[in-house]
């Protein structure tokens, strides 16, 4: 059943222009980041870990949120016109299925946006002209921001699934990033679900050590999402009226 219900999302998303959203805005925020690098330069001088500092800067409080937004209000938005969602309601599928393919579909996003933010660093710096090998922790960087990036995907999966605009959430997106990196600076990101992206990204300080044990790390963004998801779920039907 969940199989079917996967195959129906990614039919959706095969007919959609979400591609494009994929691709120009990680590459706007590569190509900002660079910039940045490059004017600063003389200050900035690790160069990879100079250069990821700049990056993450615009992709994980900007960007990244922006890009969740437009994932998960796509990902929601063919239910959303002519009451479509009374034909999901009359096929036997349990919600709970309906919400698990809708999240697994846009983590399936998210995990290939990180491979291209991935790729797109990479390029930055040997455009930059960069000649010693990538940190050995950019795997790590990417997997985690994958996971903490599950947090904001529950979170704006259940705004998307109530709320039938498109605009409306890819708005609140933006305002938890913003906020997301106020809670970072306030010392409360661990607690707050659109600062764990920029965490688990080290964007702040990836010469160092993550912010806490990774197992406290992972705990946390199981948590959120399990929470986000049981709250999504609950939702549904009323964001289905």
């Amino acid at each position: 059943m969940l199989r079917r219900a996967l195959k129906a999302e990614n039919l959706k998303l095969k007919h959609s222009p979400i591609w494009l959203a994929f691709i120009i805005i990680p590459l706007i925020s590569a190509i900002m980041g660079s910039f940045n690098y490059y004017e600063n330069r003389e200050i900035l001088t690790s160069q990879w870990y100079s250069l990821w500092t700049q990056h993450t800067i615009f992709y994980c409080y900007l960007c990244f949120p922006a890009l969740v937004g437009v994932y998960c209000s796509t990902i929601c938005r063919l239910e959303h016109i002519n009451n479509n969602w009374k034909s999901v309601l009359a096929e036997p599928i349990p919600l709970r299925t309906i919400y698990l393919a809708k999240l697994l579909t846009t983590m399936k996003m998210v995990l290939g946006t990180q491979i291209f933010i991935g790729i797109l660093f990479w390029i930055s710096g040997k455009v930059l002209g960069f000649s010693i090998p990538l940190p050995k922790e950019l795997i790590s960087w990417l997997v985690l921001g994958t996971v903490a990036g599950g947090v904001m995907v529950a979170f704006q999966l259940g705004i998307s699934l109530c709320i039938r605009s498109f605009a409306v959430p890819i708005g609140i997106a933006l305002i938890g990033g913003i906020a997301g990196l106020a809670a970072r600076a306030a010392g409360v990101g661990l607690l707050f679900p659109y600062s764990l992206f920029a965490i688990g990204m080290c964007a702040n300080s990836p010469e160092t050590q993550l912010e806490c044990p990774i197992f406290v790390f992972m705990g946390i963004c199981l948590g959120f999402i399990g929470c986000f998801g049981m709250i999504g779920i609950k939702r549904m039907k009323k964001g289905m009226a």
